[in-house]
């Protein structure tokens, strides 16, 4: 296999990957999602990503120890120190228990990796089973690094070399997220601890040195990353937002605990983001699009993660509802494509799959290229001169790095009925037959007669085909 080159963020330059201690695996950090709603499709981005990142160490050979982490508690309404926590937010809202909405969140979070065919990791830690290990971190860096204000204790940016190198910033030009606190001594510090204020009742708090209260939302990335991986491990991924604020922090704080330089990971990936012009992609707008609200509309899950891997993970994509269903469509091409392979498994040998094994090893072994990595596939899939049985075996290779279970996917798994049809399976075969019955008669206006009602409810009758019919995605109007 080719070497594995990949995109460090920190030095915005591609480097050879070889783990830092190969006894010990690969070691991989991922930023989890804050469980106080269900997470957006241009989040789920990054768990396809990373998910890919680690099919792809996989496949190469390496043992994968790979931490995603749930935030239930310190992320604020910003990224900054202003503002309700989200969780606290979230349940006063809801007017719930604020342990009971993680627990929903963390678990609907969980069956979308699910859906998405994304791989469970070794651990996902929550934020609250760790705020004694963020107190005892906290208390290690206190005295060289940290100020105590009313509202908490602070991290002093001045005293780590080179904050914000992974951002590219040095000030908080242009961090318009960061909001002011009163006494910071820089506009870029950030809590490490926030106390209580006087009178606030929160579902969420500890008691700690500086005050009853909780800890800052930088804080359970470091010491769970230290906790399951060591002081220093191989990746750690995120979304490209993180990249400005959240990651900057991390690294301030890793420095701070080792007294040292070093940031803690050897690379520092981050995704770009899944652009939505109708501005539907933040929670902030009231109104986000949900990995349900796809299927609810008749898309499979899998049709998003191709959408995914259709571009490159460093590169803007752009959400439409034209370009699901074209992702949709590729798919179900291509699973009709292996379909017809496995029923001809049995012709003989004529060539070798192995050229298509080396062009997709090229290709994600190029920082995880998986938009050239998708051609071959389709070129493996069509070859006629490598035998139908040989190609079925290289494509445990392609699902295996792409995640997509083409071992065992059939169009008719793909067929999803949208939320808002007005027919069910059962009438539609019981009409099917009675167009069949009408065809049969030369009733050819009785026959069109069915399909057009059959189209009116959102199905795609496909004569001569063995599936037979199809739902058609809902799709809003405009």
């Amino acid at each position: 296999m080719m070497p594995l080159t990949l995109y460090d963020s920190l030095s915005r330059s591609l480097r050879e990957f070889a783990p830092l201690d190969p006894a010990l695996g690969v070691r991989v950090y991922s930023c989890g999602p804050t469980v106080y709603n269900y997470v957006h499709v241009g989040n789920l981005r990054a768990y396809v990503f990373t998910d890919t990142l680690a099919r792809v160490l996989t496949w190469k050979g390496y043992d994968l120890n790979h931490v995603i982490n749930i935030t239930d508690v310190g992320h604020l309404t910003s990224d900054a120190d202003a503002g309700d926590d989200k969780m606290e937010a979230a349940a006063k809202k809801a007017g719930q228990d604020i342990w009971a909405i993680a627990r929903h969140y963390t678990d609907a979070f969980k069956q979308n990796l699910n859906d998405l065919n994304i791989r469970t990791p070794t651990h996902m830690p929550l934020a609250t089973d760790h705020v004694d290990g963020m107190i005892e971190f906290a208390k290690a860096i206190e005295a060289k690094h940290c100020y105590r204000l009313e509202t908490g204790l602070y991290f002093d940016v001045s005293t780590v070399p080179d904050y914000g190198r992974l951002a590219r910033s040095a000030d908080d030009i242009g961090e318009s997220r960061i909001d002011p606190v009163e006494g910071k001594r820089h506009a870029q510090d950030f809590a490490i601890w926030r106390t209580s204020p006087p009178g606030e009742n929160r579902q969420m708090e500890w008691d700690s040195p500086w005050g009853r209260g909780a800890p800052g939302w930088h804080l359970e990335c470091s010491v769970m990353s230290q906790k399951y991986l060591g002081e220093r491990f191989d990746i750690h991924t995120g979304g490209i937002d993180h990249r400005e604020i959240h990651h900057p922090n991390e690294i301030a704080q890793n420095q701070a605990h080792c007294d040292c330089a070093d940031s803690g990971a050897n690379f520092w990936m981050h995704n770009n983001f899944l652009i939505e012009r109708g501005g539907k992609m933040s929670k902030s707008s009231g109104e986000f699009l949900t990995l349900r609200a796809l299927v609810d509309r008749g898309f499979h899950p899998l049709s998003y993660r191709m959408l995914c891997l259709q571009a490159h993970y460093r590169s803007e994509l752009e959400f439409t509802w034209d370009n699901l269903v074209a992702a949709q469509v590729r798919l179900k091409r291509l699973v009709q494509n292996i379909e017809a392979l496995r029923a001809r498994s049995d012709e003989p040998s004529k060539g070798s799959a192995a050229a298509y094994r080396d062009q997709l090893d090229a290709a994600v072994s190029d920082d995880l290229n998986t938009a050239k990595a998708l051609p071959v596939l389709d070129s493996l899939v069509a070859d006629k001169k490598v035998a139908p049985a040989d190609r079925i075996a290289a494509l445990a290779d392609f699902a295996a790095v792409l995640g997509l279970p083409l071992d065992r996917l059939t169009r008719a798994d793909l067929r999803v009925r949208p939320a808002s049809a007005t027919i069910d399976a059962e009438a539609i075969e019981a009409r099917l037959e009675e167009r069949r019955a009408a065809r049969a008669a030369k009733d050819f206006a009785a026959s069109d007669a069915i399909r057009d009602e059959l189209a009116a409810a959102g199905v795609e009758v496909m004569d001569g085909d063995p599936l037979g019919w199809d739902w058609r995605p809902a799709l809003p109007a405009g």
